[in-house]
């Protein structure tokens, strides 16, 4: 008894697989399984689509039905389209339209080779404006019928596939007040990142001027460098951030990406950095007029670290009697391929 059970559920399983795997076989360059048409429509939508593939070759199908079975409208339209070989060999000419009432989708199905003509985008657009409104109010004939004029309309002229196109870029262009507001939002990021980093590398080049001049220990000095660097790298973040997104909106991803796959940039980067901060405490100590030049490598002066690093001036660093002050730093961080488009209402 528990076998015959075991084998009855495996059947069953079968059946059901098998079903799931029946797609429609299409008989007519129309199928309304749903019946959505009345005689007079499905007879109409016939002769304009024959008409249409005995003057250009190009085949465009409709097939309506209750539902999918479970599977996603993507799914279906392939399996019908590569099953059916709709197109002509060679040429991959053939565009499905399948709709599927109980489901309330829609999808435009296209072959290889109409789809730089009928792009996913002008396939979508077509749903969206032409018979998704029309579906919400049940006049799915007429939503349908329009969709096959149009792109039947874009098949035959190229002309008018371009102001299609031309439209569809407009619509998805961002308004020019949108980029305004970002670049103000962002500009205020770039402003503190760059206000943070310029207080940060002005106590950096006074910190290697100190050491030069010898009023500030090497190894105190360095210490104090290090320190410096959170604020700057901070700041750097900041100031990146925006201008890498910025550059994402205006389409320069294949110039980050050379950035991200080649970091020998970096090294330079830093090269130059310090040879600049360098360069810059040199100037700022013949504009001070600090003739002699010499390190001390432990001991600091008392006077120029209270007066330079005090908490009245950029940042506190303590005194080398050991005494502890405060430190502020900020922080922080004929067949398909599957082009097309679907819709539902």
């Amino acid at each position: 008894m528990l076998k015959a059970n075991w084998f009855g559920i495996l059947f069953l399983m079968f059946s059901l697989c098998a079903a799931q795997e029946e797609y429609a076989k299409l008989s007519e360059i129309v199928v309304d399984d749903a019946q959505i048409f009345t005689q007079s429509q499905l007879d109409g939508l016939r002769t304009k689509l024959y008409q249409f593939e005995s003057e250009t070759t190009n085949q465009l199908v409709v097939l309506t039905i209750d539902d999918l079975q479970g599977e996603t409208i993507e799914t279906y339209a392939l399996e019908v389209f590569n099953k059916n070989k709709l197109g002509q060999q060679g040429k991959d000419n053939g565009i499905l339209i399948l709709f599927s009432k109980f489901d309330r989708e829609v999808r435009i199905e296209v072959g290889y080779g109409l789809e730089s003509y009928i792009t996913d985008a002008v396939a979508s657009r077509i749903i969206r404006n032409t018979m998704i409104p029309r579906f919400k109010d049940e006049d799915y004939f007429e939503g349908i019928d329009l969709a096959t004029d149009q792109i039947i309309e874009f098949l035959n002229d190229p002309e008018a596939l371009e102001e299609f196109k031309a439209e569809i870029e407009a619509e998805a262009e961002t308004p020019w007040w949108l980029f305004l507001i970002i670049g103000l939002f962002l500009l205020m990021f770039v402003a503190a990142g760059g206000f943070v980093f310029y207080k940060g590398y002005s106590t950096l080049i006074e910190i290697i001027r100190g050491i030069f001049i010898g009023k500030l220990a090497v190894f105190r000095g360095i210490f104090m460098a290090v320190f410096m660097m959170f604020p700057l790298i901070f700041g750097l973040v900041f100031m990146g951030m925006p201008l890498f997104f910025m550059a994402m909106l205006l389409g320069l991803d294949d110039v980050l990406n050379g950035f991200v796959k080649d970091f020998t940039w970096v090294l330079l980067v830093i090269l130059v950095f310090i040879a600049v901060t360098i360069l810059l405490a040199i100037l700022k100590i013949r504009r001070k007029g600090d003739k002699n030049l010499k390190l001390s490598f432990f001991k600091s002066d008392k006077t120029y670290m209270k007066k330079t690093f005090s908490s009245s001036g950029t940042h506190s660093f303590g005194s080398s009697s050991g005494s502890s002050s405060s430190s502020s730093f900020s922080g922080g961080g004929g067949s398909s391929g599957g082009g097309g488009a679907s819709g539902s209402w």
